[in-house]
């Protein structure tokens, strides 16, 4: 097991309490609900099945301690976004729902807020909003493009809004800017203090938690521990990147690498220049995904994709180090922001995320099975996991409500490829969003190479 939970993460070194494991599981059990995973998906089910029904013997099961993986890595966008575009879920199902479900995610927010609130978990939750930069006439392009396909969906300058340069600049200071859009539906958040305070939270209301607990397979409403094997009504998989290393989910989520970085606290001087004044989350119109986030301590975090996808779907320790995408994350912050050059970066990090084959996030519950899911978030989990547990605990208790008829629940995600197959078109992918990149720079023009991979992860 880990020991140096500090070293996971600039969250984690700043919680600002002593970081010790709940006792392991002392043998077999029997409950109505054991969830495996103690990241947010497995909080959030456990924390709203508690509150609807209290005399539900629930038991979550985590290897290390709650928030070890995303939960307490991630860039800290609590968001609405949703893996799967609007075109892609009304297609799975209706035009409908499919906006019925972007307004459920809108509303995520909010009630992680809500929640936040009531339970007194601080974790610098602060709704600013995201801005999109747009930094080359193509991203411009590409933002008017995308507020105009929003408002097409029935939404409005209320949820989604196109900046022009000064409104942009005046939102995050960064070089180049010539437009970009504005969401209200976002909250920056610290991560790990939203997990520990939520776990200490589900504990008061008399969830048992295990740590240091691993889950080796889950069959027939049993979960397999070295430690004993628990006994459920429903197992809940909730485990995200890590759901490859179950027997009999190999091929379920692939997971991929996510990094960050983040800096000393910098000065008031550097602030009014850079802005984030309402502490926006903060990314651009570029392919490869970059996110980022001034924190409250006055630090800036940011992360991006780019570490590659290991055979085999292999999660080591190891691998949320890589000093080519650290560096390249310097480099991209340095070039959106000059003034923090001469700063210190204090923290390098990352993590597996759980990508389902066709980038569409699910959750759903299996009778005959006797096991429950959510998961497949590709990097949106903090507010979408919220939302899988509100629905989780709606399935599992039989209630037919509003969330229940999202169409994100039931969804089936096909099961990748088979190795080396997985590993040849994860990685393709990667270099193909990069090189995209690359191409739009030199052209001016809209890359057909990003188009192309588009229509292979269906959006």
């Amino acid at each position: 097991m880990t020991t140096g939970y500090r070293e996971l993460s600039l969250w984690f070194d700043t919680l600002g309490e002593e970081i010790t494991a709940r006792p392991a599981l002392a043998g077999d059990l029997d409950v109505d609900v054991a969830i495996v995973g103690a990241g947010y998906t497995g909080l959030w089910t456990a924390y709203y099945l508690a509150k609807a029904d209290p005399s539900l013997r629930i038991a979550v099961l985590e290897r290390e301690i709650a928030g070890f993986g995303a939960s307490g890595r991630n860039g800290g966008w609590c968001s609405a976004l949703f893996p799967a575009s609007l075109a892609k879920v009304a297609r799975d199902s209706t035009r409908e729902r499919a906006i019925a479900q972007q307004r459920a995610m809108n509303a995520t927010v909010d009630e992680v807020g809500r929640v936040v609130a009531e339970e007194g978990i601080d974790c610098d939750f602060t709704k600013g909003g995201t801005v999109v930069l747009a930094r080359t006439p193509v991203q411009l392009a590409r933002a008017r493009e995308a507020v105009a396909g929003e408002h097409a969906w029935g939404f409005d300058d209320t949820d989604t809004r196109l900046l022009d340069a000064d409104e942009a600049r005046s939102m995050v200071g960064a070089t180049d800017v010539l437009g970009g859009t504005y969401t209200p539906h976002c909250a920056v958040i610290h991560p790990a203090k939203l997990a520990r305070g939520l776990a200490a939270a589900v504990a008061g209301l008399g969830v048992s938690i295990y740590e240091n607990t691993p889950v080796t397979a889950i069959a027939d409403g049993v979960a397999t521990t070295a430690h004993g094997r628990v006994r459920a009504d429903v197992v809940v998989r909730a485990t995200e990147g890590y759901t490859p290393e179950l027997a009999g989910f190999h091929r379920d989520l692939a997971p991929v690498y996510s990094l960050m970085i983040a800096t000393e606290p910098l000065p008031s001087s550097f602030w009014a220049q850079a802005g984030l004044a309402r502490r926006e989350s903060f990314s651009d119109m570029r392919h490869l995904i970059i996110y980022g986030q001034r924190t409250a301590d006055d630090r800036l975090a940011f992360g991006g994709r780019g570490a590659p996808y290991h055979f085999g779907s292999r999660v080591k320790p190891e691998f949320d180090r890589d000093e080519k995408v650290f560096a390249e994350l310097r480099r991209v912050i340095t070039e959106l922001f000059p003034a923090v050059a001469d700063a210190r970066v204090t923290h390098t990090w990352g993590g597996p995320l759980g990508v389902a084959r066709d980038w569409y996030a699910s959750c759903g519950v299996d009778r005959a099975r006797r096991l429950a899911w959510a998961g497949g978030y590709v990097g949106d989990g903090v507010g979408t996991a919220n939302l899988a547990g509100r629905t989780l605990a709606d399935l599992i208790r039989d209630e037919y409500t509003d969330l229940t008829r999202l169409p994100w629940v039931r969804h089936r995600s096909p099961k990748w490829e088979p190795e080396p197959l997985r590993w040849i078109g994860t990685n393709v992918g990667l270099r193909v969003m990069s090189g995209a990149d690359v191409e739009e720079q030199r052209t001016g023009k809209e890359s057909r190479l990003a188009q192309a991979f588009g229509r292979f992860v269906g959006h």
